[in-house]
């Protein structure tokens, strides 16, 4: 079953994204992060939800990295953008 994970982004790595940039992640995985489970991020601004296009947009994990040289209880997962052109997933 994929689960849907809100996730705050520092302004500078949520621009990174939207840019297409930045594909991937580092997070603690306290949330058991899967393949196929979809991310939604809240820009933030010196702790405060800031406007952004990436508030609107949605992506899947494509694939989850853990262990090999990653601190315990971390991965790293790689993210692709599913929002349709018309802004709606």
């Amino acid at each position: 079953m994929n689960v849907k994970h809100i996730l705050k982004i520092e302004k500078p790595f949520a621009d990174a994204v939207v840019e297409g940039r930045k594909r991937f992640e580092i997070r603690r995985n306290d949330r058991g992060f899967n393949s196929g489970d979809t991310i939604e991020f809240r820009c933030v601004e010196g702790g405060t939800e800031a406007r952004h296009k990436i508030n609107t947009r949605k992506y899947k994990i494509a694939y989850v990295l853990s262990g090999h040289g990653l601190r315990e209880a971390f991965v790293v997962f790689g993210i692709e953008d599913v929002t349709r052109e018309d802004g709606k997933s």
